[in-house]
């Protein structure tokens, strides 16, 4: 699959279009303020947020118990463009 197609695949979704719309407001988060905010389970907000995560379109970082969560520094102009109209 090419990086244009995994990109698309991966942002055509409500649930990780809202997880990337609440990622470039707040900036960070951990995955239990994310699935809060997007209304669904812990379990099912990590599956999403791998997908993103495959994708390069988050990034993460462990601190402690907890996985913390932003959007990749540098994005695929197609991301980029994506999430600029978000």
């Amino acid at each position: 699959m090419n990086e244009l197609e995994r990109t698309l695949k991966a942002l055509a979704n409500k649930r990780r279009l809202a997880i990337v719309a609440f990622l470039k407001k707040y900036r960070e988060a951990p995955v239990a303020a994310i699935a809060e905010h997007i209304n669904l389970s812990f379990k099912a907000t990590s599956k999403h947020l791998a997908v993103l995560l495959a994708a390069g379109i988050v990034e993460r970082d462990q601190r402690s118990l907890q996985m913390f969560y932003t959007l990749a520094k540098t994005q695929k102009l197609a991301a980029e463009k994506i999430i600029a109209l978000l």
